[in-house]
């Protein structure tokens, strides 16, 4: 291993921060004129044009906002924990291919950081970390209600985590591989939300809750818990939490787009034309760029339209809907694949989606009977 290599894995590693940093800032420029939109009034307008310098404008706010620690605090836990909240938000990106590789100087550059075989076992272990931040958050705060958001948080994380692991389970299955790569390339034929769209859908929710979006947000509920675990927080210790965020629903999305829809790859209709990826290497990140915008506005739009779950039924809805229906798409899944092969017939293979579709309906029936028995006090 030459010196070059680590000059290139440095420059990667500063331009994928700066891409996450830099998106961020405009997520929440994003995220404030698409509710505004919805909502039908103006959203910010005033710094720069279309508001486009707002983000700017908010980032000095933040870095010169007084900073106020409370006496009571846990004082060295609670100024790390915003460091490791925001630290696996950058870090879990590493593996995720931006695209395919050029040449440049007489040697390939490719597009991501890392090509772990076991890629998806990285981002499996990094996501559980990502929650050690916010549960030190809410103890070393000394406060009932940070306390309580932490606690939540926790809970959620393991509540949901496992449906998250089985929704990896299905790319896994579909792709026969841990690398992210070679499940990219697996769909160059069918993006996996078409052969597995139940499992795509389900892996959308449960990374909702991954990331407290609502209507998952009840580590932070501000009716209930003021603001939850970063109830002390102020000045740039606030902003990293608040970085962290929207840092992992870009990463969320970009890991979304990659496992169910072809990830940097084009359309599979488009292959072997001018606007492939193997034909313009530099398609790929731009593929991946609308297909992330997609999915956020799909996040901005499930917080717009949705009240939040009360915390007991968002519990009950991680173990006794998505756990099962997760469990079912991937046994779904795999015998599809299975059966398929043993007799030669691809019918089998697409039998997957509409029998997936056919086990959420029934789950949807389900829950919508469960409401209305609770909604008519028949518990």
């Amino acid at each position: 291993m030459d010196w070059t290599m680590w000059v290139e894995w440095v420059l990667k590693g500063f331009v994928l921060c700066l891409i996450l940093l830099t998106g961020f800032a405009y997520l929440t420029l994003y995220e404030r004129r698409a509710l505004a939109r919805m909502q039908v009034r103006v959203g910010p307008n005033r710094a720069g044009p279309q508001g486009l310098l707002q983000p700017i404008a908010d980032a000095v706010k933040l870095i010169f906002k007084e900073e106020l620690t409370p006496g009571h605090v846990y004082r060295t836990v609670f100024i790390l924990a915003p460091v490791l909240t925001v630290v696996p938000s950058l870090i879990i990106a590493a593996v995720v291919p931006l695209g395919s590789s050029f040449m440049m100087f007489g040697r390939e550059i490719t597009l991501y950081i890392a090509d772990l075989n076991v890629g998806i076992l990285y981002l499996m272990s990094i996501a559980s970390i990502a929650v050690y931040g916010i549960v030190l958050a809410g103890w070393s705060s000394n406060n009932k209600y940070a306390m309580l958001g932490g606690v939540r948080s926790s809970a959620q994380m393991i509540s949901y985590e496992l449906s998250l692991g089985l929704c990896f389970v299905i790319a896994i299955i579909l792709g026969d591989s841990m690398n992210l790569n070679e499940i990219v390339d697996a769909q160059k034929g069918m993006w996996f939300a078409v052969i597995q769209p139940a499992g795509a859908l389900v892996f959308m929710i449960v990374t909702l809750a991954e990331v407290n979006r609502a209507p998952f947000d009840m580590p932070e509920a501000e009716q209930e818990l003021t603001a939850g675990y970063h109830s002390e927080y102020s000045g740039m210790k606030f902003a990293l939490f608040f970085m962290a965020e929207y840092q992992k629903m870009i990463v969320i999305c970009m890991i979304a787009a990659t496992l169910f829809f072809g990830g940097y790859r084009e359309f599979w209709f488009l292959k072997d034309t001018f606007f492939s990826v193997d034909q313009n290497w530099f398609l790929g990140p731009i593929y991946l760029l609308l297909k992330v915008i997609v999915l956020l506005f799909f996040m901005i739009w499930i917080r717009a339209t949705w009240p939040r779950i009360r915390y007991d039924r968002l519990m009950s809805f991680g173990w006794k809907f998505l756990l099962p229906l997760s469990l079912v798409l991937a046994f779904v899944t795999a015998t599809g694949i299975l059966l398929a092969d043993m007799f030669n017939n691809q019918l089998y293979f697409w039998s997957i989606p509409f029998i997936s579709i056919f086990i959420l309906l029934v789950a949807v029936s389900f829950i919508y009977r469960d409401l209305r028995r609770k909604s008519h006090g028949r518990f």
